[in-house]
């Protein structure tokens, strides 16, 4: 993760969960490990997920996990995203409100997502916010094409 993302241990996720009303069950805490364990590894898909928990012989299932991680983005914990494949994935929500997210480059051909730290958008922000009056809390921009390494294969 880039230095502007501050790692969350398992301390801070059960105090969210907490002060949304709702208990780390164990299954939950198995779950938000894996992130806290992965958080190079971004953009996991329930199946992502549930490989691991099958990897270390844990019984969850894999609805269970589909559950928790539709509850843990609800709450703000992980980030939904979907990338145009049919697929959601999640990673741990590190944003500071006041920090935008990553962008992301999603190659049309191997469907790999590659991150983009750099944010290009903040004098357009700005400028729509001053024309329209609108308080910007946040963007999301997706660039789809091919990767180099689809670009170099050719086909």
């Amino acid at each position: 993760m880039s230095e502007n993302h501050p790692l969350f241990d398992l301390k801070d996720l059960r105090a969210k969960l907490y002060e949304r009303g709702y208990k780390m069950t164990p299954q939950r805490e198995e779950i938000l490990k894996i992130f806290v364990e992965h958080s190079d590894y971004h953009h996991m898909s329930a199946e992502d997920v549930y490989g691991i928990l099958q990897q270390r012989e844990s019984e969850i299932g894999l609805a269970t996990v589909y559950r928790a991680l539709d509850l843990l983005s609800e709450l703000g914990i992980l980030v939904k995203m979907e990338f145009g494949d049919g697929c959601a994935r999640y990673e741990l929500n590190t944003a500071d409100p006041n920090v935008h997210h990553h962008h992301h480059l999603i190659c049309v051909k191997c469907r790999k997502v590659i991150e983009f730290e750099e944010d290009l958008l903040d004098d357009l922000e700005a400028d729509i916010a001053e024309k329209s009056g609108f308080q910007i809390l946040n963007h999301e921009v997706k660039f789809f094409g091919y990767c180099k390494d689809c670009r170099a294969k050719g086909d």
